[in-house]
């Protein structure tokens, strides 16, 4: 993958930037001038698979530590396989109120680079088997393709599996 720099109307976001100080690979991508709003119709108007397109979640444990779970945009966290990765009795959503103030992100636009503060950072399992995977770029419009072996380098990370099981194969 090369640095693909800028976005398709050649604005940089913030997490573009982090990118290409820490000269990690990345290609960016813009759907602004679309109406995509959920994860699923943002990768249908890249041409993506969902299972490659991932969403940023920011949640809080009952003792009011804050953890970020990013896992693919057609599935739902699971709270409890979400507590068990981090090694927390409960979690819960963070209130989209706070999001801003915690991390410099807003709703639809939250990416795991680049927030206020490092936290704690788990990767749904799926995203290991992915050469690359998508993400927002911190910017509602803005997403960003990275290798999450390269991601490793830039965040305090695992993988676990995070999802609500739909289907019997995913179950464990």
């Amino acid at each position: 993958m090369k640095h693909a720099g800028t976005s398709g109307n050649g604005e940089k976001t913030n997490v573009m930037r982090i990118l290409d100080q820490k000269k990690i690979p990345y290609r960016s991508y813009c759907y602004a001038d679309t109406s995509a709003v959920s994860g699923e119709e943002v990768a249908h108007v890249l041409g993506q698979d969902p299972a490659q397109v991932f969403k940023t979640l920011v949640t809080v444990s009952g003792k009011g530590t804050n953890y970020v779970f990013v896992i693919p945009v057609a599935q739902e966290l699971d709270l409890k396989k979400a507590a068990k990765a981090v090694g927390e009795k409960s979690i819960a959503m963070l209130k989209a109120k706070d999001l801003l103030p915690l991390t410099g992100y807003i709703h639809g636009g939250c990416s795991p680079i680049g927030m206020k503060k490092p936290f704690v950072t788990v990767f749904d399992s799926s995203a290991e088997t992915q050469p690359a995977i998508i993400f927002s770029a911190g910017k509602i419009g803005y997403q960003v393709e990275v290798a999450p072996a390269a991601l490793q380098t830039l965040l305090r990370m695992s993988f676990a599996p995070l999802t609500v099981s739909t289907r019997q194969e995913d179950t464990e």
